[in-house]
């Protein structure tokens, strides 16, 4: 029996022979650091390296991190509401966020960055799902102008360009799907009216070193003006550094690429002028509707 339990006693492992003290070897308690310190190095790079990646989105949806909180939470608050009720709570709530002169109208699911670079006149009205992108020197909508249902008015200026803007003046209605890049700035007078999917592109790419990718080429940014009383067609396109002139119209789906003089009509792919607009009679005779639309 001895020389068995000997036997036994001779193959078993050292730990099993080992004193229990209760405590590891010292050499395994620092390595046991180590591991320890190095998990939570690298849970920390973990959490820390989301909200980098996540900076660029936040400085491009508000001046700064407290503030884009604050204009959630009051848009997740209010936005959503429904019907007149909405419309009355917005008035008053979204004060907070941009500036009103007035009472204006805004429906729900609105959806607005930057609002404190937005300004609404009296009788301003945004449609729903209007998108209102303000940076820069942000997006001025005058009295009883109206922004139709999905229009996007987007100031979207990251390359400090001074004149980043979109300006609109009273009585204007910018009709539905309407898209407005204001990088070079877009100033529309008063009394225009805009037809459906209109497009105004106050910004261009530079593509003349064909060694070099476009988007590292840099961008240009003129600028598009549209003068009091003129008309844009469904679905024509205004090009950056376009001046549209007074009392202007602009026929569906005309790409403008040039200035157009006032009191003219222009189409066609590039744009040219149709007609003169000279105050004689029409040469078909239609019944004429008057009032407000």
């Amino acid at each position: 029996m001895q020389l068995l339990d000997s036997g036994i006693s001779s193959q078993m492992p050292e730990w099993r022979s080992a004193p229990r003290t209760g405590r590891l070897p010292s050499a395994d308690r620092k390595g046991s650091r180590d591991e320890s310190l190095g998990y939570w190095c690298r849970r920390l790079f973990q959490l820390v390296s989301p909200l980098e990646r996540l900076n660029p989105y936040l400085h491009r949806q508000a001046s700064s991190i407290p503030r884009y909180v604050f204009e959630q939470i009051i848009l997740s608050l209010f936005g959503w509401i429904p019907t007149i009720i909405g419309i009355g709570i917005r008035a008053l709530a979204y004060r907070l966020i941009l500036r009103a002169g007035g009472w204006v109208a805004i429906e729900n699911n609105v959806r607005i960055r930057f609002a404190e670079n937005i300004c609404l006149a009296q009788g301003a009205y945004l449609d729903e799902g209007v998108y209102l992108h303000a940076c820069a020197q942000g997006i001025e909508i005058g009295a009883n102008t109206y922004i139709m249902h999905h229009a996007e008015l987007h100031v979207y200026n990251f390359r400090n360009i001074p004149h980043s803007r979109i300006r609109i003046g009273r009585n204007c209605l910018i009709s539905e799907f309407n898209v407005l890049r204001g990088q070079g700035g877009i100033t529309i007078g008063d009394n225009v009216y805009t037809a459906p999917l209109v497009q105004m592109l106050a910004v261009n790419h530079v593509y003349s070193d064909p060694a070099r990718p476009i988007i590292e080429q840099g961008i240009t940014a003129q600028g598009i003006v549209i003068e009091d009383d003129a008309w844009i067609g469904a679905g024509a396109i205004i090009l950056d550094g376009v001046r549209v002139g007074r009392g202007a119209v602009v026929a569906a789906g005309a790409v403008v690429t040039v200035d157009v003089p006032p009191h003219t009509v222009v189409g066609g792919v590039p744009a040219r002028v149709i007609e003169a607009i000279t105050g004689a009679p029409e040469r078909v005779s239609l019944p004429v509707y008057m009032g407000s639309e």
